[in-house]
């Protein structure tokens, strides 16, 4: 396997992580996952902030791409979100591959 497919498969373990982890979220609570958690409870930060570890990279791709629509936001304010999003999700995803592949 080379390098780039490592990486690839990396990065898609982390968003399928990302997505999945967000969506339970959602179904569970009924509302989006956000970074602002300081209204809240203490086992709603800890929660939320546990949660946040994997579905960093949706809630960053998600933010990015209503303000590029809403706001008019340039196109490399979403370029640089992307990338931080996708070096997010192949953190979360070479973590997650661990998990899986450790004996």
């Amino acid at each position: 396997m080379t390098e780039l497919t490592a990486f690839a498969l990396a990065v898609a373990t982390g968003i399928v992580t990302a997505g999945l982890t967000s969506s339970f979220y959602r179904l569970v609570t009924n509302r989006p996952l956000s970074f602002s958690l300081l209204a809240a409870s203490v086992p709603e930060v800890v929660t939320g902030v546990a949660t946040l570890v994997f579905a960093g990279p949706m809630v960053i791709m998600r933010n990015a791409v209503r303000a590029r629509v809403l706001e008019q936001r340039p196109l490399v304010w979403l370029a640089l979100s992307a990338s931080i999003s996708v070096f997010w999700a192949f953190m979360s995803g070479v973590f997650v591959m661990s998990l899986i592949l450790a004996r």
